[in-house]
């Protein structure tokens, strides 16, 4: 049979001689029969169409092979998928039964004609054709094993035309173009009177449903409206249609009804049924019949959100067009420039896409914005440079906006060029500097250094007036002396210890060891006058035999001295110790021990020693020397003897001493230096609920203690060199330094003896204190043997709070008569005798408390008993002094007291006049009426006396510190005001520790010590001892809100770290109490607190926030601290996470790496590595360790 049946009759004449080779032409189950057949078939179904009842639509029927078959399988089954379609889209809200069918053809009805239920029982009814069945066969899908015979046939006919394949010459689905319509426009058509319609049935509803759906809180309409003006909201008079008067935005008040028409309300409404009493108003009644207006209610919400957010974007557009007018007209304008830069964020915050997951797009579409916000200020940062090529501020902000925008390179490229321009401003080096430690892709320690060099000796060529073309800036030794200090801590904290003490070693003999004949010379002919010096192998500052700069001058201009040869018997070499004491550990474990043990005794620079007969090449590490090459750029010179000062206090801070004046003046450098975790571990001693606070902590790591963050502390002070380094430079400067600064010093260096042996003390060990306590008073006895030191009461107090805390109560009160005797004649005049009988009044008030007695102050005989109020009052007779005996007088107490009011208000109106002269005079006079106050007259009492000193001192602090601002070149103002805010915070600190005391010991309400904390660090928020407080009072509740809405509040308004470290500090101290509730698992037992789900994100959102800050970005202890949370919470893969972003703002930190050794072992050859390519000090190198433990 022929593949092509119109020529059947031509293939048959010549398949005789065709070839057998083309009989794949031919089909062979092909019949020709059947063809003509179904073509009969379809001829008779069309007539018969034609003379139906019913006809289908023109649109509907041009697709089918004739009307008859539509109604067969092939119909019922398109009706079917129809349907099913349908039911779809309606989300399956009406279910069919199994038996209901409706085989109508018209697509936008479903009614049934009683005409066509008669025509389907007739075409039922008539006999089918043999051709039909045999369509009908051959129009179904079998198995092939289902076939009997050959003869049925292995082909299905499928009248479901596919013109896809006609189109796309393919059957491969692939292959058809599949797309979206993007519009409703069609071509060819005219858009105003013609217009096709793509959307299918019941779409329109959806929309509008989708339209009407409220956002989610983080969606950005939501977020616009809460950064939107807020409208007044007034609820409709009664009765009146509120939809229609809407709010009166002008009324200042809600009026409410008055009586009488309330009265008519209810008589009009007494006749209802749902009001029989007549007791509801006129709209609760209308609600009751549901008469209401509650259907225009819904309206309004969306209204008022439109207009809130209408009226922001308003609001939003009209600051930017002022801002664009007053830089257009007024170019020169530096503060709006500043004010249009910063104002770009506050619009990109405001059209932000909200950020915190999603999917890839919705990333994406964040860094967009983000990205396209930055350029924009970019923008506008550019076009006010070029208005105003001379402001520094505006350059900044320019680099500030280039920093995620530009390259390293070519933004390392444009500082140099910034401060090559203006090399005398000390800002802007500090920016820059930030940048050099600070830029992990740039970021070297050698580079870093050197950087600091070339800013210290360019800003002293500024200040010697050397550099002609550019003048000295007011403050240019202020900002040289806080850039020094912060290249010292930066080199402590990248490891490089001996390079920090070898600048203050050289800085403090460039200083107060100079030669009378170099003084008038610039500072770099200074420095090399300094370089034979440090080149000589003389003893240097610190060192046994040291003579100073200028004695070694002097005596080289006469012909030199003959250094000889000391022998020290008793110097014993600390290396000698084995420093792999268990070799068992893991490797990781053995060099972290090594490296910290190093870190602690080797900080020291190693000099050869001449009586040994050594030289450099001896020296097993060399990175141990320091060259003058290392140190020389960083030599300036200072002229004020406050600075001079402020010099030795950074030293003393430096190796570990507690000082009481500030070291550094902005606050610039509180972030970059805080690194010690005893800030925040340092809490108040329960024993000692008023005399805990002595010292405070500084939050700033001594030198040696370089090491994994919360490690244990080994050794109460510094190692034994350490400690003789300490011992030789207050010797060999005291004499140097004047009368009142020379016993500051001593001051702080037994407050040093007393912080080791408050150490040795918490750490229970005997042997230890007992050695400790040896030591500490056989120097105070030394110190206060000085003939100038004899009349010191500050020496005398440190000295018998010594004995104190070793136990030596009697020797104690022997030691503080003995400074009474002295000294109580001077009254109430002398602060060193309002601190000492302060001090000596709340010992015993502890003691008292600790022995069961007057646990509920008051007068009486109580207060006539009691030791401290004896010192209180023969404080304020300015009498000889006699010890306790026993009893005091009434009218002695009587007297006092008027003595105290009278000298306060005298204090308080000398300070208000300008006349005190005297720091920290008032905090312990205040100290000491208030106590007196509240061991003889209450709590109530000396809340008030508290609380009248603080609000008066405050009120001239405020106004001390506008002075301040206005004045800004003037040292006096500057310390004045230094002063007033450490007098505030002793007061503060005194108030809530007497507050804290009496609420633990009698019924007191807690609402004046939660007071008097707010209030303090609303005005003190870098105050570590009353947070300590503070967290202390709220970690007493199961309720945290209030904490935290006070947490959030101070931060939202502070520029400083210290509140979000407490922040986190009070948190986890919240979630360690529930863990360890859990883990109790106590049957039966009733929970003290209960479970609170989410502090984990809680914490983790505060690290976020913190770190998102400027000043948070650069606090390595804020960092390592946000490391071990997540390591402890088990996410080790996001630990690490944290710890390369850590990277990315504090590459510099040492302990950040020793952190991540520790809690990441594997990796510990790539961090090492790591440390060696930012060379960063690695004292023991893996190598070294490997053969330790070898051998």
């Amino acid at each position: 049979m022929a593949l092509f049946p119109a020529f059947r009759g031509t293939s048959t004449v010549k398949r005789d001689s065709s070839s057998k080779e083309l009989d794949w032409l031919s089909n062979q189950s092909f019949r020709s029969g059947d063809a003509l057949a179904l073509h009969d078939i379809a001829l008779e179904k069309a007539k018969e169409a034609e003379k139906g009842e019913r006809k289908e639509s023109s649109d509907k029927s041009c697709g089918r092979i004739s009307g008859e078959e539509s109604e067969g399988e092939s119909g019922s089954g398109r009706h079917k998928k129809r349907k099913k379609k349908e039911k779809k889209k309606k989300h399956k809200k009406h279910k069919r039964k199994g038996g209901e069918r409706s085989d109508s053809h018209d697509s936008d009805s479903e009614t049934v004609y009683p005409s066509d239920l008669l025509r389907k029982e007739q075409e039922a009814q008539r006999p089918k054709t043999p051709a039909e069945v045999e369509v009908d066969r051959q129009g179904k899908f079998r198995w092939l094993d289902d076939l009997e015979s050959a003869a049925d046939g292995f082909f299905c006919l499928d009248r479901k035309a596919d013109p896809a394949n006609w189109q796309y010459k393919s059957l491969y689905r692939g292959d058809i173009a599949r797309y979206k319509r993007k519009g409703n426009s069609s071509l060819g058509l005219d858009p105003r009177k013609q217009a096709v319609s793509w959307d299918e049935p019941g779409q329109e509803n959806k929309k509008q449903r989708a339209e009407r759906r409220p956002g989610r809180y983080f969606s950005s309409q939501a977020r616009q409206l809460l950064r939107a003006d807020a409208l007044p909201s007034r609820p409709p008079p009664p009765g009146g249609d509120g939809a229609a008067q809407g709010p009166s935005p002008s009324a200042s008040f809600i009026q409410l009804p008055s009586e009488e028409s309330e009265g008519r309300a209810a008589k009009g409404a007494g006749s209802s049924v749902v009001n029989p009493l007549g007791v509801y108003d006129a709209g609760t009644a209308l609600w009751l019949e549901g008469k209401g207006h509650a259907p225009a209610q819904p309206d309004q919400g969306p209204e008022k959100e439109k207009q809130g957010v209408e009226g922001a974007e308003a609001r939003l557009t009209a600051r930017v067009e002022e801002l664009n007018r007053r830089v257009r007209e007024n170019p020169t304008d530096t503060q709006g420039w500043l004010e249009f830069i910063r104002f770009q964020d506050e619009l990109a915050l405001w059209g932000a896409v909200p950020g915190g997951g999603g999917s890839e797009a919705e990333a994406e579409r964040r860094r967009v914005s983000t990205r396209g916000a930055l350029e924009k200020k970019l923008a506008v940062a550019e076009r006010a440079v070029q208005s105003n090529p001379g402001c520094v501020e505006l350059q900044l902000e320019r680099l500030a906006a280039c920093g995620e925008l530009w390259e390293p390179a070519a933004l390392l490229k444009e500082w140099k060029k910034l401060v090559f321009l203006h090399p005398n401003s000390a800002p802007l080096w500090r920016r820059y500097l930030r940048f050099c430690q600070g830029h992990f892709g740039t970021f070297s320690a050698a580079k870093a250094g050197a950087a600091y060099g070339k800013c210290l000796s360019t800003l002293a060529a500024c200040a010697d007036g050397t550099m002609l073309s550019h003048p000295p800036l007011p403050g240019v030794e202020e900002d040289m002396l806080d850039i020094f200090l912060q290249q010292c801590h930066f080199l402590r904290q990248t490891g490089h210890s001996e390079k920090a003490v070898c600048l203050f070693q050289g800085l403090l003999d460039f200083t107060f060891f100079k030669p009378d004949t170099v003084k008038d010379l610039p500072t770099r002919q200074q420095v090399d006058f300094f370089e034979p010096f440090w080149d000589s192998g003389e003893p240097r500052l610190g060192e046994k035999g040291a003579r100073g700069w200028k004695s070694w001058m002097t005596q080289q201009e006469r012909g030199g001295w003959l250094v000889p040869s000391e022998t020290d018997e008793d110097e014993d070499e600390e290396g000698d110790d084995e420093e792999v004491k268990d070799k068992t550990l893991p490797k990781w474990r053995i060099w972290l021990d090594v490296e910290s043990s190093r870190e602690a005794n080797h900080w020291l620079p190693w000099r050869p020693d001449k009586s040994k007969g050594q030289s450099e090449e001896d020296c097993e590490d060399p990175e141990r020397q320091v060259l003058f090459d290392d140190i020389g750029p960083s030599m300036i010179r200072l002229t004020r003897p406050d600075l001079q000062l402020r010099l030795l206090c950074g030293f003393l801070q430096f190796l570990g001493l507690p000082v009481s004046a500030p070291t550094y003046s902005s606050h610039y450098l509180e972030s970059l230096l805080l690194d010690d975790l005893a800030l925040l571990q340092e809490r108040p001693d329960p024993e000692r609920p008023l005399t805990s606070f002595h010292p405070p902590s500084a939050g700033v790591a001594p030198v040696g203690r370089t090491g994994v963050l919360g490690g244990p502390c080994k050794q109460a002070g510094l190692c034994k060199a350490g400690e003789e380094f300490v011992h030789n430079v207050l010797q060999q400067i005291s004499p140097l330094l004047a009368l009142q600064d020379r016993a500051l010093f001593h001051f702080s260096w037994l407050q040093y003896e007393k912080l080791k042996v408050l150490r040795c003390v918490h750490s229970r060990n005997k042997k230890r204190l007992r050695a400790q306590g040896k030591r500490s008073k056989r120097l105070a006895k030394h110190l206060l043997k000085e003939p100038d030191n004899r009349g010191r009461l500050d020496l005398w107090r440190e000295y018998a709070h010594l004995e104190w805390l070793l136990g030596n109560l009697e020797e104690a009160r022997k030691v503080f008569d003995t400074a009474l005797g002295l000294g109580v004649s001077r009254g109430l005049k002398d602060p060193a005798l309002c601190h000492l009988c302060l001090l000596y009044a709340q010992l015993e008030t502890e003691e008292a408390w600790r022995a069961g007695e007057g646990r509920s102050s008051g007068a009486g005989t109580a207060a006539a008993a009691s030791p401290a109020v004896h010192v209180l009052t023969k404080l304020a007779e300015e009498a000889t002094y006699a010890p306790f005996s026993g009893q005091v007088a009434p009218v002695a107490i009587l007297k006092a007291r008027k003595s105290y009011e009278q000298a306060v208000e005298v204090c308080l109106a000398g300070l208000e006049a300008g006349r005190a002269k005297k720091g920290q005079h008032l905090a312990g006079l205040v100290g000491c009426y208030a106590l007196f106050q509240y061991l003889t007259m209450g709590m109530d009492a000396a809340n008030a006396v508290y609380r009248q000193a603080r609000e008066r001192l405050q009120l001239q602090a405020s106004i001390t510190q506008q002075k301040t601002v206005v004045n800004s070149s003037s040292t006096n103002a500057n310390n004045v005001s230094i002063a007033m805010a450490a007098d505030c915070e002793a007061l503060a600190v005194q108030h809530a520790a007497l507050l804290r005391h009496h609420t633990s010991t009698s019924v007191f309400p807690l609402v004046h010590l939660r007071e008097a904390l707010t209030a303090a660090l609303t005005c003190l928020p870098t105050s570590a001892p009353l947070w300590h407080l503070y967290v202390q009072t709220e970690a007493r509740y199961h309720s945290a809100g209030r904490a935290r809405r006070f947490f959030h509040s101070v931060m939202k308004g502070g520029h400083s770290v210290v509140p979000y470290l407490f922040a986190v500090w009070a948190e986890q101290g919240r979630k360690e109490l529930l863990d360890s509730v859990q883990r109790s698992g106590g049957q039966g037992e009733t929970l003290p607190t209960l479970p609170e789900n989410g502090l984990s994100n809680r914490i983790r959102s505060l690290f976020e926030v913190a770190t998102g800050t400027e000043v948070g970005a650069q606090c390595p202890l804020l960092w390592r601290m946000y490391l071990k949370f997540m390591a402890s919470e088990g996410n080790m893969e996001r630990a690490k996470g944290i710890f390369y972003k850590a990277l990315q703002n504090v590459p510099w930190a040492k302990g950040l790496y020793m952190d991540a050794v520790l809690l990441f072992p594997d990796s510990v050859t790539e961090f090492l590595d790591l440390m060696t390519e930012k060379e960063l000090r690695l004292r023991a190198p893996m190598e070294e360790v490997e053969i330790l433990i070898e051998d």
